[in-house]
């Protein structure tokens, strides 16, 4: 592993399992002093609840301290370089988080600091997502030969579960509308693991875990109306769509969820559903990561 995660690529299938094994111990000794006088930085250049908070609390529960920085509130908003913004940052902190709409934001960034860069979301990627989900699925679903079907767009989560699920030997259906498919480097690396399929009903059939995410990711606030038109009736995860799958299915999703859009409430408020397992998860696949890359 490197001294960042930008990418779930940069892990191997042991150092995966190492991260999720590291999350199970901590979620049952959630106050320690790991990170003890460790300090991480993180930017937002978009809005956050659960990257946010979960981080901040992680960073807590291990005896550092965290700070948040919204875009507008630093020098980088008025034409600094991201290079001169990690290096001073680096300055500072023990690590550098940012959550960025252009993936190459993150990457410069970690280029310029010497100290550890976790990519907390970008327009490709979502490796801390992830984490929390293959912590879920192991914690509901530890069983081999899993299907995962991702209905809807093949966005930034489903280009890191393709490559998550790959080193976890799950497979996964891409259940999406032509124009709308995962990125190709994530297909390349997962390879004869992904699936890409342009049916829906065919995709989620027989599933073992169904996961979607809102039709309209951030950035991409001007293509509503015509994203909608394109992913609404068909790939909207609802009770009938849901039935396709194996009777003990489950469902999950990144949040934050448009209900009414990608899923129905009968769906997400189900007792299949394990979106906040995964929500609380986070905290705990994140401080893994905390504790491999700070400590």
């Amino acid at each position: 592993m490197d001294k960042d995660l930008l990418s779930l690529m940069e892990l191997d299938k042991d150092e995966l399992n190492a991260i999720i094994e590291s999350a199970i111990k901590l979620k049952k000794d959630r106050y320690n002093q790991l990170l003890k006088n460790k300090v991480f930085t993180m930017i937002f250049q978009k809005a956050s609840t659960r990257t946010r908070v979960s981080f901040e609390v992680a960073m807590l529960e291990l005896g550092g301290n965290a700070i948040s920085l919204n875009i507008n509130d630093i020098q980088l908003s008025r034409g600094e370089s991201i290079e001169d913004t990690a290096r001073t940052l680096a300055l500072y902190s023990n690590g550098i988080g940012a959550r960025v709409y252009a993936h190459d934001d993150v990457v410069r960034l970690a280029k310029a600091s010497r100290v550890p860069v976790i990519n907390m979301l970008s327009e490709l990627y979502h490796p801390c997502q992830i984490l929390g989900d293959l912590l879920t699925i192991r914690e509901v679903k530890n069983k081999d030969n899993l299907t995962l079907a991702w209905i809807g767009d093949g966005n930034n989560v489903c280009n890191s579960l393709i490559i998550g699920c790959h080193l976890s030997n799950i497979k996964v259906r891409v259940g999406c509308p032509e124009g709308y498919e995962p990125y190709e480097e994530a297909l390349n690396f997962a390879k004869d693991s992904v699936e890409i399929i342009h049916d829906p009903r065919k995709a989620i059939k027989d599933a073992d875990i169904v996961y979607t995410d809102s039709f309209v990711s951030m950035g991409h606030e001007e293509e509503r109306e015509e994203r909608l038109k394109i992913f609404l009736p068909d790939y909207q995860v609802n009770s009938e769509l849901f039935s396709l799958a194996k009777e003990d299915a489950i469902f999950m999703h990144c949040l934050p969820a448009k209900r009414g859009e990608e899923v129905t409430d009968d769906v997400i408020d189900s007792d299949r559903s394990v979106v906040w397992q995964q929500a609380e998860n986070r905290l705990h696949a994140q401080k893994a990561l905390l504790v491999r890359l700070l400590k």
